[in-house]
């Protein structure tokens, strides 16, 4: 069944899941009803301001800005190898990133503007911002290229190093990032010094990885609104070893991602390219370390690892039984996994939603797997 078959198969059946619309209101409300149900039954909650004012206002840019994009000819390229159900959406603006991530970080910033809570806001918008640049530079190289590929991969990964690095030092400075990692049902795992290069591979493996989850209308920004939202609940359910901070950052990058949702929904008008995807994983991990929360993070973004390990799946089996005719197995019918399921019959309406749900399951799992003490 090809994806333009599977488009007018759900317009007929009705079904709820293929109106980009109706499951765009759904997530919304998950995300909001958690929010206000937080701050009405979790002593210190303020998670709703952010989370509105951010998506609010980043819905507001995109609106304003997106006819900018488009004037300036930011036109996505869609990659020869994709789905050939992609290619009508060559011309749609991309570098969305660039109209919302600022607003989550300046709102998610004013959280707190005293201490060391606001100085460990700061940083986590300067990680954030700087890895908005590096693949807002990605995705310029890609657009003047007129090809899907922009800086090399080692010459993006050095970068996307470089500031992790930074953002390690000044935090091992301030000593902000503990050296044990808290499990579930009370299990200690002390890292010791090992806490830094994890901390360099969290960066690396998670801001990819929110990157390849980016390639179907509204699906990276509805997880990632999802995955953020999950991650502000587990802080304020932590009580006294949680931290409202950067729960309250965590909600205004939700809120950012829903507003940008509204445009990016099916069928997009814009897409958040690099430089939002790079930004997202970033502000993740960033707050993970620094509030103890690398496990639940792990939980929540089930479907980010799963979207990972399934690129590097197919590409060690292609390459482990590549033949004399330099031909080798796939285990998926394409990678990421959001593909295999597309060029299986599903539609893009019926994927996207699927993976919200299974992201809205993980981020459950996490919360009941959150350490309270």
């Amino acid at each position: 069944m090809t994806d333009a078959t599977s488009e007018r198969s759900n317009a007929r059946s009705g079904a709820w899941w293929g109106n980009g619309t109706l499951t765009a209101f759904l997530l919304l409300i998950v995300v909001v009803g958690s929010s206000f149900a937080s701050d009405k039954w979790i002593a210190n909650s303020q998670l709703s301001l952010p989370l509105l004012l951010s998506c609010l206002i980043s819905s507001a840019v995109a609106a304003v800005g997106i006819p900018r994009l488009r004037a300036l000819k930011m036109g996505q390229v869609i990659r020869q190898e994709g789905p050939q159900a992609h290619r009508s959406k060559a011309g749609t603006p991309t570098m969305g990133g660039l109209l919302v991530v600022p607003v989550g970080i300046i709102v998610g910033s004013l959280v707190s503007t005293s201490g060391t809570a606001a100085q460990q806001l700061l940083a986590l918008a300067a990680v954030t911002l700087i890895y908005m640049v590096i693949g807002g530079f990605d995705d310029w190289r890609s657009l003047t290229k007129k090809t899907n590929t922009g800086l090399t991969p080692r010459g993006k990964l050095l970068l996307q190093a470089l500031a992790a690095l930074i953002f390690l030092a000044i935090a091992g400075w301030q000593g902000w990032i503990e050296s044990d990692i808290q499990l579930p049902f009370g299990i200690n795992l002390p890292l010791g010094l090992l806490i830094w290069p994890l901390g360099l591979f969290v960066f690396l493996a998670e801001s990819n990885a929110t990157n390849l989850t980016d390639g179907l209308d509204g699906l990276a920004s509805g997880c990632g609104a999802l995955v953020f939202t999950g991650l502000a609940l587990q802080l304020m359910l932590r009580g006294n070893n949680g931290d409202p901070a950067l729960a309250g950052f965590c909600m205004a990058m939700a809120g950012s991602w829903l507003g940008f949702l509204v445009h990016n929904r099916h069928p997009a008008r814009v897409f958040m390219g690099d430089t939002g995807s790079l930004a997202m994983g970033a502000a993740l991990t960033g707050v993970a370390l620094l509030s103890d929360s690398l496990w639940a993070l792990f939980v929540m973004g089930g479907v980010f690892l799963a979207e990972s390990l399934s690129v590097i799946l197919q590409v060690w089996v292609f390459k482990a039984t590549k033949g004399p005719d330099g031909v080798g197995r796939r285990v998926l019918r394409m990678a990421p996994l959001h593909h295999h399921f597309e060029l299986g019959g599903a539609s893009e309406r019926t994927v996207v939603p699927c993976f919200w749900l299974a992201t809205f399951a993980f981020v459950l799992l996490g919360l009941l797997l959150t350490p309270l003490s």
